[in-house]
């Protein structure tokens, strides 16, 4: 079938899928749907039909709050509070990877913190340091009529609640080159270790973001506290952004 077949496709489900459900859906929602209903469909498709539904239909489709979809035709007077998330199906054999990218995507489409994110890891800076689990940048779009500098951020991602400590000191040493960075941590994480994060987040300007560990599909990634933007030392940037300058900023 022609590309712009598909994408024709995948847009008018997505039209059907906001008509069934009048609060709306999330990205990921919205995304898990269309795959369900043709497992055919390329997820870099579905992502590139989807993520701007509210600019290709913006006679139809409107974001009531960031990385929510909803049809206009269901615009109440006062926006409601949004319903629970989906219960995630269990997943087997799940690797700490396997969250790089739906957190990758959650940062750019959900939260909208950065414009293009990668799953990173893997050692890639090659020093003592530490390699972030997922950069992105936030560049300002043709469409901003105020342009802003380009943003760095930076992701920590932990599986194993036995590392939380090294995990916050990993993401304090992102903060050299990143203007904002997130610790992303499981939710199962005991209270006191969870509050005792979210104090030092604070202190430090650290994101502190809890996920379902058992399922890369559906993570239901929650925000305990957003990052706070501060300046990087331009140095050290520039110095990390040269070794992924082919896949952050092609």
């Amino acid at each position: 079938m022609q590309p712009d077949k598909v994408t024709k496709r995948i847009k008018d489900k997505a039209l059907e899928l906001l008509e069934r459900f009048p609060k709306g859906l999330r990205y990921s929602e919205l995304h898990s749907k269309i795959s369900e209903f043709d497992a055919s469909f390329n997820s870099n498709t579905i992502n590139g039909s989807i993520w701007q539904l509210d600019a290709i239909f913006p006679d139809k489709v409107y974001k009531p709050s960031k990385g929510l979809f909803r049809l206009l035709k269901y615009k109440p007077a006062e926006e409601e509070a949004e319903g629970p998330a989906p219960v995630p199906p269990p997943v087997t054999k799940i690797k700490e990877e396997d969250f790089y990218k739906p957190f990758a995507d959650w940062l750019t489409n959900e939260i909208e913190d950065v414009t293009v994110a990668i799953p990173l890891g893997r050692n890639k800076f090659k020093d003592k340091w530490g390699t972030p689990d997922v950069v992105g940048k936030r560049e300002s779009r043709r469409s901003d009529i105020i342009k802003g500098i380009t943003e760095i951020v930076s992701a920590e991602i932990k599986t194993d609640t036995l590392q939380l400590i090294t995990a916050f000191g990993q993401a304090c040493a992102y903060k050299i080159f990143s203007n904002k960075v997130y610790l992303v941590v499981p939710s199962k994480s005991s209270e006191e270790d969870l509050d005792r994060l979210d104090s030092l987040c604070q202190i430090f300007g650290i994101g502190l973001v809890t996920f379902d560990a058992s399922t890369p599909t559906f993570p239901d990634f929650r925000i305990m506290m957003r990052a706070a933007r501060h300046e990087p030392d331009l140095f050290y940037t520039n110095k990390y952004m040269a070794l992924i300058e082919k896949e952050l900023f092609s």
